[in-house]
């Protein structure tokens, strides 16, 4: 689904004000964003096309034994089903998201979004900050999957099972038709969490990054 559609102008509002509120009580700063899709994934191209290819031979073999066509060459019945089915796979894998989502491993689309996580996280300077408190919310929406990642001041004091029941709200949130609302949720539970662990507002804080919804491509 293209960002545009996903997110409404009330969403982003939602998101924008979710995180200038998380913000207020702490030192932290919440970078937010989407991405339509982490990676191309090439290869789930490549394995529809092999199965079209695999399944417009068995189609032929099923065709010419139940019909007698007379005048075919047996080159062109191996060929023509081959490259036909080959093509046809190909196509539904660019047509159909789910299809493509189906073909590549799960450990596979975890990865992928892990790193353009990263790269976002490098790329849009969240560790920029003075006590290298940024904290990156990262949403890739064909992957269906949610990366909190923690710059080092707060990594520390925060245990990887709080950012993960911030991912889980996240993803149910988004499950439920409510992205806006989701995603602002869990950055404020970001904060909450922030309070908790004792990063605190100091006198002199400002806000060192934008607080928008940041979006980008694969």
């Amino acid at each position: 689904m293209k960002l545009e559609k996903f997110f409404s102008a009330e969403d982003l509002r939602l998101v924008e004000e979710a995180v200038r509120e998380a913000e207020s009580r702490t030192s932290g700063e919440i970078v937010p964003y989407a991405v339509e899709r982490s990676d191309a994934y090439p290869e789930a191209t490549w394995s529809a096309a092999t199965l079209g290819a695999l399944l417009g031979v068995l189609a032929a073999a099923a065709v010419q034994g139940l019909v007698e066509i007379w005048g075919v060459p047996l080159a062109a019945w191996i060929a023509a089903p081959t490259a036909l089915g080959a093509g046809g796979g190909a196509l539904l894998c660019g047509a159909l998201p789910a299809l493509r989502r189906a073909l590549v491993p799960a450990v596979t689309l975890g990865d992928r979004v892990a790193a353009r996580a990263e790269r976002a996280f490098l790329e849009h300077e969240v560790f920029a900050t003075r006590e290298r408190t940024g904290i990156l919310v990262f949403l890739s929406l064909f992957e269906r999957r949610v990366v909190v990642r923690a710059d080092r001041g707060i990594a520390a004091k925060v245990a990887q099972a709080e950012w993960d029941a911030v991912v889980q709200g996240i993803v149910a949130g988004i499950r439920e038709g409510k992205p806006g609302e989701a995603l602002a949720r869990g950055i404020r539970a970001c904060g909450e969490i922030l309070e908790r662990r004792g990063v605190e507002r100091r006198a002199d804080d400002r806000d060192e990054l934008p607080d928008g919804l940041r979006t980008g491509g694969p």
